[in-house]
C-alpha cells in the first residue's frame, strides 16, 4: 500500500500551470473538437488512476472556451469570449488556410483569406485582455510561412506576423513543418516549435498499403525529394525507413515571373535507379500540384513501380481534376495528407486520398505544455517510428 501511495504522489504532485482553456477559431472547429475529445479522455483516465486526495483538478466535460467573431455589415469584426478566462492557461487554435469560411460584407459573401484568419487570431487574443495566466497559439499552417526571406525589395511577412503575436503577449507559438524554421530568429525571446507529422504518415502508410512492406525489402523502396528545399525531410524519412534517397532539382527560367515566381523549365533527377521500386515523394505541402505531377510522370518513365506522395498540407489551388487523371493512369497510387488544414469533402471521398489524423498529437502537446513539461519527446519521433517498423 505504501508503494501504491508513493506512485500516486509521483504521478500527481505535478500541477497544471493554470486551468486549461482552448479557444477554437471557426476555421478549426472539426479538428478542435477532436483535440478536446482526446484531452477530456486523457485526463479522465489520469484522474481515475489516483485517489481523491491527490487530484489537483476536476474533470471537465470540455475545455473549449465558447467564443465568436462578430461581423459588422461593412466587413469589420470583433472577437468575443462568452465565458471567463481569468487565470487560465489559454491555447488559441486556428487554421489560416481554411478557405471554406465565409462572412458577409455589403450584402455579398466573401471567402476568408489567410490575412482574415490571422486578424481573427489577434482579435481573440485582444479579447483576452491580459486576464489569462498564459497564452499559446497553435497555428498548424504557419501564416505567411513561404514569405520567410527577402529577395530584393520585398516584405518579410512571416517575421512581422510572429512579432505581432509576441507583442500581444503570446508566450509560445506551435506550428507544423514550417517552411523555414529559422524564422523563429525574429522572436528569440518567445517559444517557437515546429512539429512534424512523419510518425503519423508512416503509420498510415503501413496501415493502408499492405503491399508496401516498410520493414522488409528496404532496397525496394526509395524516398524522393521534389526539390532541394525538401531534402532534409527526405533524408530523415530515408534514414528511419532504411531506404535510398533521390532528388529532383528544378531548372527555372529566371527571365520570367509567372504568378509571383520564376516558372519551372524542367525537373532533373539525381539519385539511384528507380526501376521496379516503390517510390515515396515527401514534401511539406502541395500548392498547385504541378511539381508532383511532373515528377511522378518522370518516375514512371524510369519504370518506378508504385508512387506514393506524403505531405503535411494539401491545397490543389488549381483543382483536383489532374490528380484524378494521374490516379486513373497509374502515375500516383495514393496521396497521404494530414488534417492540419482544411480538406474539402471531395478530396476525402477520392480513392487516391488518405487523411492522416493529427488531433491526438496536438492534444498531447497541449497537455504537456499545460503541465509545464518538456515538449522535446514530441519533436523527435524516431524511436516511435522504429517501434512500428
Amino acid at each position: 500500500m505504501r508503494w501504491i501511495k508513493k506512485v500516486e504522489e509521483d504521478n500527481f504532485k505535478k500541477i497544471p500551470f493554470g486551468q486549461l482553456g482552448i479557444i477554437v477559431h471557426e476555421s478549426c472547429k472539426e479538428l478542435g473538437k477532436k483535440i478536446d475529445k482526446y484531452l477530456v479522455q486523457k485526463r479522465k483516465d489520469m484522474l481515475a488512476e489516483c485517489s481523491e486526495e491527490y487530484q489537483v483538478e476536476k474533470l471537465q466535460e470540455s475545455y473549449i472556451i465558447e467564443s465568436e467573431i462578430i461581423r459588422f455589415s461593412n466587413g469589420e469584426g470583433k472577437g468575443h469570449l462568452k465565458e471567463t478566462i481569468r487565470g487560465k492557461d489559454i491555447f488559441v487554435i486556428a487554421d489560416v488556410g481554411n478557405y471554406s469560411v465565409t462572412y458577409n460584407m455589403f450584402g455579398q459573401e466573401n471567402r476568408m483569406s489567410p490575412d482574415d484568419h490571422f486578424q481573427d487570431i489577434k482579435r481573440l487574443i485582444s479579447a483576452i485582455a491580459g486576464k489569462a495566466r498564459r497564452i499559446h497559439v497553435i497555428m498548424p499552417l504557419l501564416y505567411e510561412s513561404r514569405q520567410d526571406k527577402r529577395n530584393s525589395r520585398e516584405s518579410l511577412d512571416c517575421a512581422m506576423a510572429l512579432q505581432e503575436l509576441e507583442n500581444l503577449g503570446v508566450e509560445n507559438i506551435f506550428t507544423f513543418d514550417a517552411h523555414e524554421p529559422r524564422v523563429q530568429n525574429a522572436i528569440p525571446q518567445t517559444g517557437f516549435e515546429s512539429l512534424h507529422s512523419t510518425y503519423q504518415i508512416i503509420k498510415a502508410l503501413k496501415r493502408v498499403e499492405e503491399d508496401l512492406n516498410l520493414d522488409l525489402d528496404k532496397d525496394k523502396l526509395m524516398v524522393i525529394s521534389p526539390d532541394t528545399g525538401a531534402m532534409n525531410r527526405a533524408i530523415y524519412y530515408a534514414g528511419v525507413l532504411g531506404s535510398d534517397v533521390g532528388l529532383f532539382y528544378k531548372r527555372r527560367d529566371y527571365k520570367k515571373i509567372v504568378n509571383g515566381q520564376n516558372p519551372i523549365v524542367q525537373h532533373e533527377y539525381m539519385g539511384a535507379e528507380v526501376a521496379g521500386k516503390d517510390v515515396l515523394i515527401v514534401d511539406d505541402m502541395i500548392a498547385s500540384g504541378g511539381s508532383v505531377f511532373d515528377i511522378s510522370k518522370e518516375l514512371k518513365k524510369k519504370n518506378a513501380r508504385n508512387i506514393f506522395v506524403a505531405v503535411s498540407f494539401t491545397f490543389f489551388t488549381n483543382g483536383i481534376e489532374k490528380m484524378d487523371e494521374y490516379y486513373k493512369k497509374g502515375y500516383i497510387q495514393k496521396l497521404f495528407s494530414t488534417n492540419l488544414t482544411y480538406i474539402p469533402q471531395k478530396f476525402k471521398d477520392s480513392d487516391w486520398f488518405e487523411e492522416v489524423d493529427m488531433s491526438k498529437l496536438i492534444a498531447h502537446l497541449i497537455d504537456t505544455v499545460n503541465y509545464d513539461e518538456s515538449v522535446s519527446p514530441l519533436l523527435d519521433a524516431t524511436d516511435k517510428i522504429k517501434g512500428i517498423l
